[in-house]
Formats: structure tokens, sequence, C-alpha cells
């Protein structure tokens, strides 16, 4: 554990001098990453300390099918990597805040807008997440060494600050290369648990935990699809649930990692790649590998959790723990840990960097000191790195619940994702129509605490209610027209046969959709021993892959 964090900052400060250059070196990297580890930065950061917790929870209550809760997202990602990843690498902007301005032109409303989102995103949020990541990591440490809650806060502290100190020094390249490492120490980390576990005399093998799982949960704990035929009733989540996650949460919903047109980290990553083809195959490679490659180990550990591990409540997240703590013999219980921290840092490393990006790019540079030296701003944002390290572990000891944090972002993002969508093609919408879709939310939101609406009802209405307020606004107030027209001109360009380019697109994305989903199931059904299913799937994704290779060679030419 110790080699692998020396090992890490070694790393991470190689790049300190780069980073030193200018502002567009230390936040996007020079716009100068190759595609492949863009991607896998992606992907390390969604792989958090709270990521396998997450998931042993959604299992351990709600079995396998309770992973639609996000597997939902993956409409939404595919949806960016082939209609927004270029236009994000074509914009030329540093943060998703300074878009605004680049779409809406500089006047009162828009600079407003800039400004809030830089401080609500950056500051807030960003301390909210960091917070939540934070949780995560003092849960596993409380169990794990058996200490108390501010041995394990310090412990978490003392990880943070190593963790700042080498981001703030390498800005986004280092903060990139380090993901890259982390990510294959953590996902090695998580297959070797999941082996182990389920070759224990405890568990016994597939077959074996198969057998235990259906004798004390039932069959319907193993599909990948909840029980259809009521609209609030099934397993896991009920018919209606299940087609709110498919139809409609994709698109509608703002949440950190998945924001609907791209954003934040994912925008950022974006916007560092040194060509538009580098930013589409980055985005691919991190929905591919988020959604097929990282999932069955966690959940092959979180089925034998629900065996062996009977917790119910907020305690269901920790079977992951106990089985770490419980099955693992010295030496690679130490490399479970490492890939635990990896996993932490790859996430914390990013959203510093990202949340200093916004309050330096949009806050700091545009409105309170503009026009000084290069020099002057890098400084800036080391310090704002590390303000935000603080922020961060301020605000943990009053987080108690991640799910219940995760279920009220989303509540207050919902609606949200339509006019993120739509700003990039309907020039009509202005700074206006985004203002009243991020507060639209609050009401019904609100209600529906209140009267303890049940989902999805109180998420459909929430939705509906959002998109018909900032519709309603963007019909009765027009926007800067040659700001958007001067926007359209530079991210979507003059393109030849510009109807067979997007039909192309479109095509690309139902390939790969149906690519993502059936390697998710395909693997899943292998390594539940299903071997005709996974065949089955197999195929599809074979000929998906090939028709997908087909439309963006095409796209390309």
């Amino acid at each position: 554990m110790g080699l692998f964090l020396v090992v890490l900052v070694v790393l991470g400060l190689r790049y300190a001098g780069e980073a030193g250059k200018s502002v567009e070196q230390y936040f996007v990297g020079g716009r100068s990453l190759p595609w492949y580890w863009a991607g896998l930065s992606m992907v390390a950061t969604t792989f958090a300390a709270d990521t396998p917790l997450a998931v042993n929870e959604l299992v351990t209550t709600k079995g396998i099918s309770g992973n639609w809760l996000w597997w939902s997202f993956l409409a939404g990602g595919m949806l960016t990597t082939f209609f927004f990843a270029r236009l994000w690498q074509r914009s030329g902007v540093l943060t998703e805040a300074e878009l605004i301005e680049l779409r809406y032109g500089s006047g009162t409303t828009a600079r407003r807008l800039r400004g809030f989102k830089a401080v609500y995103l950056g500051l807030l949020l960003n301390g909210i997440i960091i917070a939540w990541v934070n949780v995560a990591m003092l849960s596993l440490l409380q169990v794990f060494f058996d200490l108390s809650y501010w041995q394990s806060f310090w412990a978490v502290a003392a990880l943070m600050l190593l963790t700042m100190l080498y981001s703030s020094a390498s800005g986004l390249k280092g903060v990139v290369m380090t993901d890259a490492l982390q990510f294959g120490v953590a996902m090695l980390g998580c297959i070797v648990l999941a082996y182990i576990v389920l070759h224990s005399p405890q568990v016994g093998g597939m077959e074996a935990l198969k057998g235990k799982v259906i004798a004390k949960h039932g069959e319907g704990f193993l599909s990948f699809f909840p029980a259809v035929g009521s609209w609030g009733e099934g397993f896991a989540m009920g018919t209606g649930a299940l087609l709110t996650y498919i139809c409609i949460q994709w698109w509608a919903v703002w949440y950190p990692g998945a924001e609907p047109g791209g954003g934040g980290y994912i925008a950022q990553r974006m916007m560092s790649t040194r060509s538009e083809r580098d930013a589409v195959w980055a985005t691919l490679l991190f929905q591919i590998a988020h959604y097929c490659l990282r999932p069955w180990a966690w959940i092959v550990v979180a089925l034998a959790a629900s065996i062996l591990y009977p917790t119910t409540g907020d305690d269901a997240k920790m079977g992951y723990v106990y089985a770490m703590r419980d099955f693992l013999p010295e030496g690679l219980r130490g490399l479970l840990l490492a890939a635990f921290f990896a996993a932490y840092m790859s996430t914390i490393s990013t959203q510093i960097n990202w949340g200093a990006s916004l309050l330096v790019n949009d806050l700091y540079k545009r409105f309170l000191s503009p026009n000084l030296s290069e020099g002057h701003y890098v400084s800036i944002a080391r310090w704002a790195t590390a303000a935000l390290a603080a922020v961060g572990m301020a605000v943990t000891p009053f987080l108690d619940s991640i799910s219940a944090a995760w279920g009220l972002l989303m509540q207050f993002g919902a609606g949200l994702g339509g006019v993120l969508i739509v700003r990039w093609y309907w020039q009509r919408v202005s700074a206006e129509s985004e203002i009243a879709a991020m507060l639209a939310p609050i009401l019904p939101t609100l209600l529906g605490l209140y009267y303890e609406w049940e989902f999805p009802a109180g998420f459909l209405f929430t939705v509906l209610f959002t998109t018909l307020v900032w519709v309603g606004v963007t019909f009765l107030v027009r926007g800067d027209e040659q700001a958007a027209a001067a926007f359209r001109l530079k991210v979507h360009g003059e393109i030849p046969h510009k109807q067979e380019f997007y039909l192309l697109a479109l095509l690309s994305w139902l390939l790969s959709v149906a690519l993502a989903y059936s390697v998710l199931f395909g693997i899943g059904k292998l390594i539940l021993l299903e071997y005709q299913e996974s065949a089955i799937c197999g195929t599809i994704a074979l000929l998906s892959a090939v028709g997908l290779r087909w439309s963006m060679n095409r796209n390309e030419t």
C-alpha cells in the first residue's frame, strides 16, 4: 500500500512542469490527450470508493435488476458519444460554464448564469460529491480496521491531503496518467476478491451460489429484469419504474458523470483530446468499460454477501467490506485496500481539478481578476484545488446517507436534461430557458418530500412540470439570435451531406446501445453459467460491433 501511494505521487508530480505553463495546460492538458488516456480517465473517475458499496446495496436489496438505476443511463451516454463529443471538442471552451456565454452571448443573464454555475457546480455540488465519496471511504476504514468515526476521518483526511498534493501540482495530465494506473489496480483487486469469495468453502462456486440465492430470495433475484405485470410491484422495482428508467431517466435527469449532452468531468476529458475523432472514441471507450467491464466483479460479491451477511437498510452496502475483511489473506488484503485507495484518489483528484477549473476560469478570471498572466492563474488554480479538498472534508461529517444524497440530487435535476440536449440544436433556447429548467424542479421536489410521493410518480411529475416550464419560457423569451447563429456555425460547421451524417450518427447510437447491453448481459450470463443465453448475447454484440464500425467509418469519411 505504501509503495503504491509513493508511485502515484511520483507519477503525478512528473507533469508539474507542463501544468504550470498555462491554464489550458493545467485544466485540459493542452488539448493533447489521445483517446485511450482520456477514456480510461473517465471510467477511473466514475469508479470511486462508494461504487462497489452502492452496487452491493442495490443487489442485496433488489436483486441484479436493481442495477437498472444506473444501467439506464447507458443510452444517454451513447447519445453523448455520437451527437455531442465532436461538438464539445469543436467549441474550444475550457469548461462547461464557459459554454454558456459562447451559446447565449455576453448579455447580463448569460453572464450571471455562467457565474452562478461556476459556484454551484464547482463549489457547492462538488463539495457534496467529494463528501459522499469520503463517507464511503470512512465506512470501509471503520469496518476494516475497527476504527472510531474520527479515527477514520483523519485517515481519510491524510489520504485527501496526499491526493491534493500531487493533483494540484500536476494538473489534468497528471490526474489522467495516475487514473490509468489507479483503474488497473482497482479492477484487479475487485476481480481477485470476486474469485476468492466465489470459490471459498462458504460459497462453493457459482452453481452452489445460485442454488443458495434462489432458495433464499427466489429466482427473480438473479433476473436481469424485474418482474413484469404491475405498475408498482415486482421483485425489484415494478414495470412502471423500469419503464421510467429506460424511457425517461437517461435523457431527463442531470446527474454527475451522466449529464445529458455531456458535462462535468466527462466534457472536460472530451475537450482535452487532440481531435474530434479522439473525443468520440474516448467517450465510447468510457461507456463500454463503465457499463460492460466493471459491474460483474461487484455483482458476484454482492450475491455472495446477500447470503453470508443478511443486512438491511443502510448496512446493506457493507457486505462488500465484510467480504474484503473476512475472505482475503494477508497481502491480497493490502492489494484490495490499495485498489480502494486508487478508486478514491482517482475520483477525488478529478473532482478537485474540475471544480477548480470552474472557480478559476469562470469566476476569478472572468469576473474578479481578468487580463492577468497565465502563471498567476495557474497559481490560483493550485490554491483553489487545495481549498476544494478542504471544503469536501468540512462537509463530510454532515452527510450520513450516500443513497439519500444520490436520490435527492437526481430529483433536483429531473427535467433539466432536456434543455441541455436541445440547446446544441435549437437556436431559440436562451439562457432564461436553462435557468427555468434549473429552478423548476424545486417546487415539485419539495411537494414530493412533503407528501411522500413514491417513485416513479413523483419523478415523472417533476420531469413533466420542469419540461413544460422551460419549453414555455423558450417560446416567451427570445435569446441572443446573433450569438446562437455564431455558436451553430462554430460547433456544427458546414458539414457536406449533413442529413446523411446525422442519420449515420443515429444508427451508430442505436447499434452502440445494442452492443453495450448485449456485452453486459452476455458477460453476466457467462458468469452465471447460462451458456446458451450468453452465446445469443455474444452474437448480437458481434453483429452490432460490425455495424457500428461501418457506420463510424462512414461518418468519419
